[in-house]
């Protein structure tokens, strides 16, 4: 068995680039129905956030396939024209990709809090669907776990925070207040509702869009009021800065509305946080118009203090690979290990049953006594094996496994 991912990323491909080989959860969820279905796949999984998007599978050894050349058949996009945004990983090298990921070591915010997130909610899709397996599984839900534990142990000074509060500090910087600005977000989503909340809590008065026929049933930040998403255009003469954020796959504002609704005199900002982009680039054309996207706001990772963090936060995954690393290359003896536990247990069944056959007792409770001599004796010689696991060095447990195979005939 092995692992491979291939990804996409914002430090090597635009954000116009990284939306040709976006999905939504529903195509994510038919791609990864698909690939599972390829000779030689044993289970898959799609993450795709704003800043990136990653196959993982999990594959026979002998697998020759090209996970790769399977996203570019899925897109129709030539393989040769876009490989060189593309990174392929396998075994060490992509469990540890995966781990920093997690844990936010390689976002475009460092240790921002989406992150984490992501990832669970990419494993869920994926079980959903049926596609992940047991080793996809644990990587997965082990690199959840080193995420938390770098999240509680490891203080970054500019970190927990995300694209818009970048934006913020970055506006912030060039003399920009938000201070009883009005602030348009548009998309009621994770990453709108993020938005707003950090719009409204730098002092803005903040609007969000609801698409109306969902109107009655959704909820809005705090603090912030609502109008249907139709009357954005109306509303805009009124802003000083509009974010949008939704998952649509069109424009939410193009170079044409935003003509109609500026009025020229007066400076307005807009920040799209979108992939694919919910702004037409061309906007940033029309006088009195700044537009940044989510590849506009970037952190700088070379000061001293987020160094010493991030040696703290690599000194703990370190740990947590480890366990995988453990659970990944021991369990090709879990098999083993069940076959003895089912001799040893077939062994004492044999040995007892001639003690009960001179005791004098029902048949049934015969029965039953030998079935919980069964379940007892199974969790013993488990917990003895395991043990041993956990203790001896690799070389020497694989030693004992073999010794009690022989012992037991398995």
């Amino acid at each position: 068995m092995s692992i491979s991912m291939v990804g996409i990323d914002y430090n090597k491909a635009s954000v116009d680039i990284r939306a040709q080989f976006s999905f939504t959860k529903k195509n994510a969820a038919a791609a990864m129905e698909k690939l599972k279905e390829a000779p030689g796949i044993l289970g898959c999984i799609i993450l795709s956030t704003c800043n990136r998007m990653e196959i993982w599978a999990s594959t026979q050894e002998e697998w020759e396939g090209s996970l790769f050349d399977f996203l570019c058949e899925e897109k129709g996009k030539n393989p040769e024209e876009f490989r060189r945004y593309f990174v392929e990983r396998k075994e060490e090298e992509a469990i540890e990709h995966l781990f920093y990921l997690t844990s936010g070591l390689k976002s475009q915010i460092l240790a921002e809090d989406q992150i984490i997130a992501q990832v669970k909610d990419a494993l869920s899709m994926a079980r959903d669907v049926y596609c992940t397996d047991n080793v996809l599984e644990v990587l997965f839900r082990m690199a959840v776990t080193a995420a938390k534990r770098v999240k509680t142990e490891v203080v970054f000074s500019r970190g927990n925070s995300s694209v818009i509060h970048q934006a913020i500090q970055k506006l912030r910087e060039t003399g920009y207040s938000l201070d009883g600005s009005n602030c348009m977000v548009i998309g009621n989503g994770e990453m709108g509702k993020v938005a707003a909340l950090a719009l409204a809590e730098a002092g803005a008065h903040v609007t969000v869009t609801v698409r109306q026929y969902r109107s009655g049933i959704v909820s809005i930040p705090k603090g912030c009021d609502r109008i249907n998403y139709g009357e954005r255009m109306e509303f805009f003469p009124s802003c000083d800065l509009i974010v949008s954020a939704t998952a649509s796959p069109n424009f939410t504002l193009t170079k044409e509305l935003v003509q109609q609704a500026a009025t020229g005199k007066k400076q307005q900002i807009l920040i799209d946080l979108a992939v694919p982009r919910d702004i037409e680039p061309s906007v940033n054309e029309i006088e009195g118009i700044t537009l940044y996207d989510i590849d506009s706001f970037k952190i700088d990772t070379n000061s001293l203090e987020l160094q010493e963090s991030m040696q703290k936060a690599a000194a703990i995954l370190r740990e947590q690979m480890e366990d995988f690393y453990c659970w990944y290359d021991g369990r090709s003896l879990i098999p083993r290990i069940q076959d003895i536990q089912a001799e040893a247990v077939q062994d004492l069944n044999l040995r007892i049953l001639k003690i009960l056959r001179k005791t004098p007792m029902e048949d049934e409770d015969r029965e039953n006594l030998l079935n919980a001599i069964d379940v007892a004796a199974g969790k013993v010689v488990s917990k003895m094996m395991f043990g041993l696991r956990d203790t001896l060095e690799k070389e020497e447990f694989i030693n004992c496994v073999e010794g009690l195979e022989k012992l037991y005939g398995a």
